[in-house]
């Protein structure tokens, strides 16, 4: 589990390997992971868009942006938090996903809140020790 807090909004973040959707001798690796957003803070936000770069083990990286999670654009209110499963496929047993949820306060302010860095690891990757 991976967590980081921004302006009071706290992002966990859990992900899990998909042996069952992933061919490794096809170079298909498929990782889910689970995001909670917890509002900390004493006033209401909303997220209105998203940003990951999603990094594999050869360094390959890619840029995704959109509005909202999942369809979603929820709105949180002070103490509130907001849960949801997502996934990404890679073509290396490994990579790292770091990123951040652009937000908005009920007056209007506009912030990033990170999304803390988390490592994607499967059984197929090859350890090396320095």
């Amino acid at each position: 589990m991976y967590s980081e807090t921004t302006q009071a909004i706290r992002v966990t973040v859990t992900p899990i390997y998909l042996e069952e959707q992933s061919v490794p001798v096809e170079s298909h690796y498929v990782w889910a992971y689970k995001v909670e957003i917890k509002n900390l803070g004493n006033a209401t936000v909303q997220l209105l868009n998203r940003h990951w770069k999603i990094t594999d083990s050869l360094g390959r990286l890619q840029e995704v942006r959109g509005a909202g999670v999942v369809g979603e654009q929820p709105t949180l209110a002070p103490g509130e938090s907001f849960e949801y499963t997502s996934g990404t496929p890679l073509s290396t047993p490994s990579g790292i996903m770091v990123g951040t949820y652009e937000m908005q306060a009920i007056d209007g302010t506009r912030f990033d809140v990170a999304i803390p860095a988390f490592s994607l690891d499967s059984p197929h990757q090859t350890v090396q020790l320095n």
